[in-house]
């Protein structure tokens, strides 16, 4: 059975695929972890776009999205963004939910899989 990582660490992957599916871990604001949920979500979702490439796959392909969000009213602001980002015609099955995050500073969370793109 073969699985490929990307960016392994000690603790996780940023990604994993295995037969064709990618599994991204959460993807968090690194750049400016105070900064307001619009600009937390536009790099949240650049993340998820720029591993999906490195995967092999895009924004298109993706099967599914978990967002968590530390205050669920930040979920108007994030779908503004979230609405802009998305593929046309290709908007995946979702959840979004509040959770306590990690880092008190992150706003969002995002969890992504998709699947490898066919040649």
């Amino acid at each position: 059975m073969k699985i490929d990582r990307l960016h392994v660490g000690a603790r996780l992957s940023e990604a994993s695929i295995h037969h064709g599916i990618i599994h991204l871990a959460g993807q968090v604001a690194e750049r400016d972890p105070d900064a307001a949920i619009e600009a937390q979500t536009r790099e949240v979702l650049g993340h998820v776009e720029r591993l999906l490439g490195e995967c092999g796959s895009s924004k298109a392909h993706l099967l599914g999205v978990q967002i968590f969000l530390a205050d669920i009213a930040d979920i108007a602001a994030m779908n503004t963004v979230w609405d802009a980002w998305v593929e046309p015609g290709h908007a995946p099955p979702r959840a979004t939910v509040q959770a306590a995050l990690a880092d008190p500073r992150w706003r969002i969370e995002v969890v992504a899989v998709a699947a490898v793109a066919q040649a």
